[in-house]
């Protein structure tokens, strides 16, 4: 069995998709639709940079959708027979959009409306709400919630064995992560991000999502989607919907979602998009498993 997996924020560099774009007609169509969506030139951000401008929250999750869709447009045109093999999709926060399009539960065009609506509301409400996001490498996951609970934060991303993400205000996850420290972490590391994302300081984001996806269709699609909110298939509309408004305030279980898929069958993993983050959280969680990356024209090829 087989199942394809799309990476979050923080997968973005400057050139991403542009050897796609230039090697496949279907990547080109997916970059020049984004542009018209959008009404700028997101292919020229995602090709050309500057980094800092496309790390920005507002310009990096519709980049990182749009990369990761041209790269599984590519895919479905070289891997015709590994495409019709697929059993689930799953995406890691962001990821779980792209996903959704791949699994036809969502048009890539409201796919791009919605993450780029998502962005806005998740920064406006990081500059309402100040925090950040640290990872701590090295401890389990009983201890940081104990950790977590203690200095007021809160557990945004379990990502693989010793790697969770907490998330919440400065000084409370300053205070986290001097405890960990404490008590055994081997690292605690600050995220690049602009705001507490997964956790309650990203409540008013969450209440502004929900009123915008009322306006979108989403289906039940023709791959089952992984929750990240549950880590199981997610079954209708109503079910997604909830789910992606919780999303935002509610952990990532990425850990728990490729133990589910390898539960199923699952063997072979495709990571479609930018970089290779997955596969190296993939091999923490269990090494028997087998990742393939199709991010660049050389994967395809």
């Amino acid at each position: 069995m087989v199942a394809l997996i799309f990476p979050g924020q923080g997968a973005q560099y400057a050139g991403m998709g542009k050897d796609l774009y230039e090697a496949f007609k279907e990547s080109k169509t997916v970059f020049d639709r984004a542009d018209k969506i959008l009404g700028f030139s997101l292919t020229k951000l995602c090709f050309e940079g500057p980094q800092e401008e496309l790390t920005k929250t507002i310009n990096c999750q519709p980049a990182i959708l749009t990369a990761s869709i041209a790269a599984f447009e590519a895919f479905k045109t070289a891997f015709s027979s590994q495409f019709s093999a697929v059993s689930y999709t799953a995406g890691l926060s962001l990821g779980e959009y792209s996903a959704l399009v791949a699994s036809g539960a969502l048009s890539f065009e409201d796919g791009l409306r919605l993450v780029r609506k998502r962005a806005e509301l998740m920064e406006e409400t990081a500059k309402k709400h100040p925090g950040k996001m640290s990872a701590i490498l090295g401890l389990g996951r009983k201890e940081l919630e104990e950790i977590c609970r203690n200095a007021f934060c809160e557990i945004a991303n379990l990502n693989c064995p010793a790697q969770v993400v907490i998330s919440g205000k400065v000084e409370a996850v300053d205070k986290a992560k001097e405890e960990a420290l404490s008590k055994g972490a081997k690292r605690a590391l600050d995220l690049e991000v602009s705001g507490a994302f997964h956790s309650s300081l990203m409540q008013e984001a969450a209440a502004g999502f929900a009123g915008f996806l009322k306006n979108f269709n989403l289906g039940p699609g023709s791959i089952p989607v992984i929750s990240n909110v549950t880590a199981r298939p997610q079954q209708n509309k109503e079910e997604i919907t909830q789910n992606l408004i919780k999303q935002i305030c509610s952990p990532v279980l990425w850990e728990d979602s490729i133990k589910f898929m390898a539960a199923q069958g699952v063997k072979t993993f495709y990571e479609i998009g930018p970089g290779n983050v997955l596969k190296g959280l993939i091999r923490k969680i269990n090494p028997e498993l087998n990742v393939i990356n199709i991010g660049k024209k050389e994967d395809l090829m």
